[in-house]
This record gives structure tokens, sequence and C-alpha cells, in this order.
């Protein structure tokens, strides 16, 4: 009978540098019945914000993933292109064979060990983490090696605990097709949320793995769930493992969090450029919800993304939806003069002089003299009195 260990935290250090914070603790599982070291990294700005919440990652193999993965993470949001994140590392230098195991006597299921490190994570250290920490409902799991191979298992759940699995350099099982094809993945497509599955290839994974990896993804492409994005990379350029390893994160981050960066060509092209007006600005709408929803963070919508599909409002549908599209921006934007400049293209449009000045005056209005666009404004409201 096991003898029940308390939830046990002990503060070993706390490093703070620039407004971000590192922890460092020893957590007492009564799953494994064992000590396991955690980091723990909270974002620059975390504790001043009292409103935000931030994705949450956790970093499987983190004596040497985790500063790997946070410096990442620090990159992608300090050019926009990824929210801020909490990343929560776990140790496993001395019982990885163990907490990663399968036994291929049973068809490369989990051992009771691994069985047992899987359920640590979903029971004692997550709700350890949601309990006491800022997050929102995105969850990522990484993992290297038969790590990797351990993501996999969380899939088997009705309504897999984690969003994104990043599976780097994997070792699968031999049978890993078979086992997910046993988790009937299309009950994904019935949840209303999205999920992302990255693996890469290299050539240091031996024959072997590479086959594996290549049947998985195969399999994987033949499902067509819309909610479940695959991301199969090959990264036969790098020189070693560990450069795949380098290579394939920020690979991973993109993919993940796609839908946060702002609108880029290859998105405008393959999901915005055939819609109506209308539809376009419910698609912009659309996308910064969803961001909302999943990262925690409410960003209104970028400038850039509203320039980005401005052609569509102007030249489609006569630009009948100018006006709709200048409310929205208003209402957003009370204070930029973008909203104006909208309104005043609809109503010189329907050639009411009069409206339009008046809205380019208001938006010239907000925008600061030394602004290098404030002259090029201004020509709005000199052709408008020319009209006048």
């Amino acid at each position: 009978m096991k003898t029940k260990f308390p939830l046990l935290l002990l503060l070993l250090f706390c490093v703070s540098l620039f407004g971000q914070k590192k922890i460092t603790k020893k957590y007492e599982s009564e799953e494994l019945q064992d000590i396991r070291t955690i980091q723990i990294h909270l974002p620059k700005g975390y504790e001043r914000d009292s409103t935000t919440n931030y994705p949450l990652t956790i970093v499987l193999d983190s004596e040497y993933l985790y500063d790997l993965y946070v410096g990442n993470s620090k990159l992608f949001s300090h050019t926009d292109r990824a929210p801020k994140q909490i990343v929560v590392g776990i140790e496993m230098a001395e019982t990885r064979l163990k907490d990663a195991s399968i036994d291929e006597t049973r068809k490369s299921s989990l051992t009771a060990d691994s069985r047992s490190f899987l359920n640590f994570i979903k029971e004692e250290l997550l709700p350890y983490i949601e309990g006491n920490y800022k997050t929102s409902p995105f969850l990522t799991i990484v993992g290297n090696g038969i790590s990797a191979n351990l993501l996999t298992h969380f899939l088997r759940d009705d309504t897999p605990i984690f969003n994104s699995y990043v599976c780097l350099n994997p070792t699968f099982s031999p049978d890993i097709s078979t086992h997910m094809q046993s988790y009937n993945l299309s009950k994904l497509g019935t949840i209303d949320n999205t999920y992302y599955f990255y693996m890469n290839d290299s050539q240091f994974i031996g024959e072997d793995k590479k086959q594996q990896v290549s049947a998985l993804n195969t399999y994987l492409q033949t499902l067509n769930i819309k909610n479940f994005n695959i991301k199969y990379d090959l990264t036969e350029c790098s020189p070693s493992n560990i450069s795949a390893i380098g290579e394939a994160i920020p690979r991973a981050l993109n993919k993940i969090f796609e839908i946060y960066s702002g609108i880029s060509k290859e998105e405008f092209e393959t999901k915005i450029k055939d819609l109506s007006p209308l539809d376009a600005i419910a698609y912009l709408e659309n996308k910064y919800i969803e961001i909302d929803y999943l990262f925690g963070a409410n960003l209104g919508i970028r400038e850039i993304d509203i320039i980005a599909i401005e052609s569509i409002i102007i030249d489609k549908e006569n630009g009948d939806h100018l006006k709709t599209y200048g409310e929205m921006i208003l209402n957003l934007y009370p204070f930029s003069p973008l909203g104006h400049y909208y309104l005043g293209r609809y109503f010189e449009s329907g050639q009411n002089w009069r409206r339009a000045l008046q809205e380019y005056r208001l938006g010239y209005g907000k925008m600061d003299p030394a602004d290098p666009n404030a002259d090029k404004f201004y020509q709005n409201v000199q052709r408008m009195l020319k009209k006048g």
C-alpha cells in the first residue's frame, strides 16, 4: 500500500530578472512516491498585470529543453508572433527511461511507471499550476525522443487536456500508427477547441525511427480533421541531433501560434482575398475572438490587420461596407484616425462632401503633427474643401 505524501512544494530559489521570474521547486508527488524538480518561468509583466491569463506549456526533459523553449517563447512574444507563456519544466534526467517507458510485450502500451508519470502530470502538476498561476485554457506539452512518444498517450482521453503536442526527434513505439488509430481521433472534430500535433524528422534519429515518423504522418494526414492541425517537419539540414531540436522548436511555435500572428501574405492569399467585405470583416473579428479565447490575450485588432483587408472593403461591392468598417474601428480605437478615414472614404464615394470633410477633419485632428503621414492625411481635407 502506498504511503501518502503530502502535496508539499518547497521553494528552493526564485530569481527575478528584468521583470521575468524563474522559480525552481521540489514537488513531492503522491502519485510517483518521489520528489521531482520543476522549473516555472513567469513572463515579464506577470506580477504587475492582474487580469491577463497566459498559455501554459509543460516541457519534459527540462534539464536541456527548458531554457531553449523559454528563450524561443520570449523571442516570439517580443516580436508579437505568439503570446507570452508560462513555461513549466520537469526534470527527468535520472528517471527518463522509467517515466517514458513502454511495454513492448503488450503492443507498446505504457508501463505502470509511465502511466504513473502521465497521471502525475494530469492529476497533480496541472491542477497545482492552474490553481496557483494565471493560465489560459491553451495548453502545450513538449518532449524529445522517447518522451515525445509519451505525449501521444494524452490523445487517448475522450477530451484531451493539451491543445498542442510538440514531438522533437521522436522515438515512437514500433506500432505507433496502430496505437493512434485506436484513439479515435475523429472525436476531436466534435470538440469546440483547436489542436496541433508537431513532429520533426532528422537524419540522426535512425532509419527505423524515420519510417515510424513518416508512417504516422501519412496516417494523420488521412484523417482530415478540421481542428486538428498536423505539422511534419523535415530538418534534414541540421548537422546534429541538438541542432535539429534547436531548429524544430521555433518551427513548432510558428505553427502552434499561427492564428495569433498578424495576417501574413499566405493567410491573406489562402483565406481572405476571395471573401466578400462583410465576410472579411467577420473573419477579422473572429480571428481576434479566437485569440482572446485560446490565449487569454485581449489585443483588440492590430492596425496592421485592419489595413491588411482594407483593399477588400474599398474595392468590392462599390465600397458599400466602408461605413461598417469605419464604425467598427472607431469602436475599437476611438483615438485612432483610421475609423474616420474609412468613414470619410464612404461618404466621399457617395458624394456627400460635407460629411466626408467632417470625418477627414476629425481624423486629422487625432494625428500627431510630427507623424510623417499627417500631411498626406490632410490631403483628404484639402480635396473635400475643393469639392465643397
